[in-house]
Parts: structure tokens; C-alpha cells; sequence
């Protein structure tokens, strides 16, 4: 009797303490906020929500808008859903891959010249070429945070242009499109 006693008691214990441990791991964060501090710095903003799915998976949306008007463009927005899987030992940090998607719209001034052979001479033409394109890629990076939940994120990503319109005929607009990030954030 005396052994079933500790037996039982053995089990009892070693439940409660991996319904614990359990718990624990559960119970991270799983918001984060962050900006691309390297668009910042060339001339666009990029913020992104990120939600944990489970310990090894997220999925987000970045938003960019351009703020350095000067050039040939004078509107860019893009907006990129993702789903990340993680590699890392703590809950949604470390080295991941993701796939993602892009919709981009992008308006710039665009001169084109034309010869006609029957004038002799090149008709300028001047444009406000707006573009749309839809994006398939995939990317990988690193995410790590401190014990303050702050987070830093190193990222890059190529994909495929599957769409392009443009209200300009035989426009320029590459096939290949990126993105690409050093990004700091919170969790929370």
C-alpha cells in the first residue's frame, strides 16, 4: 500500500509540474510592433504588426509609404503579408524563413520619345506612369530580443512580379522585386 501511495503521489507531482512547464512556455508574448530603420534612412517608412501563431510560427503585415518625394516618383505605397517559421530555442526569435506577398503601387514622371519617320524628327511625350504590380517571394532573417521585450531584426527577401499594370504601354517595371530590413520593434 505504502508503494502505491508513493507512486500515486510521484505522478501527481510530476503532472503538476509539466502542466507548469507547459504554462510557462504558452504564456510569451506574442504582439510585436516594429519599424525598418534602414527605409528610414533611405527615404520611405515601413512599419509591421507580428502575431504569434504558436512557439515557432507568426504571421504579419508591413505597411510602406515614401516620404522622400525628390525624383521621378512622387507616390509609393506597398503593403507585404507574411507567415514566418521559426528555428530558434525561445518562442518566435532566432534564424526563420518566410513567405510572403506585395502589392505595390508606385506613380513616377516619365518622359518618352517617339521618331516618326515621316516628320524627320522625336516627339517628346511626358507621362505620369502609374503602376500596380502583385508579388510572390520568400526571405529569411534573424530576430532576437532582450529581456525588455525590445526587439532587433535582420531580414532580406526576393520575389516574382506576377502582375504588373501600368497605364503607360511597354513599361520598365522589373519582374524581380525585393525587401529587405534592419528593424527594430517591442513586444508586447
Amino acid at each position: 500500500m505504502k508503494k502505491i501511495a508513493i507512486a500515486l503521489l510521484l505522478t501527481v507531482c510530476l503532472n503538476g509540474f509539466s502542466q507548469n512547464e507547459k504554462k510557462e512556455i504558452q504564456d510569451f508574448k506574442k504582439n510585436e510592433i516594429k519599424v525598418n530603420a534602414l527605409y528610414l534612412i533611405l527615404g520611405a517608412f515601413d512599419a509591421t504588426y507580428e502575431r504569434a501563431i504558436n512557439e515557432e510560427s507568426s504571421v504579419g503585415s508591413s505597411v510602406t509609404f515614401l516620404l522622400d518625394k525628390e525624383g521621378d516618383i512622387n507616390t509609393a505605397f506597398a503593403i507585404s503579408p507574411y507567415y514566418r517559421f521559426y528555428f530558434g530555442g525561445k518562442p518566435v526569435s532566432g534564424f526563420f524563413m518566410e513567405g510572403f506577398s506585395l502589392y505595390q503601387k508606385v506613380n513616377r514622371n516619365t518622359t518618352y520619345y517617339t521618331y516618326d519617320p515621316t516628320l524627320g524628327y522625336s516627339t517628346r511625350k511626358d507621362y505620369e506612369e502609374k503602376v500596380s504590380a502583385f508579388a510572390l517571394g520568400i526571405g529569411l532573417g534573424g530576430k532576437w530580443y532582450t529581456k525588455r521585450n525590445v526587439m532587433f531584426e535582420i531580414s532580406a527577401g526576393i520575389g516574382r512580379n506576377l502582375s504588373i499594370s501600368s497605364n503607360v504601354p511597354d513599361t520598365d517595371y522589373s519582374r524581380i522585386t525585393g525587401k529587405f530590413g534592419i528593424t527594430v520593434g517591442y513586444r508586447f
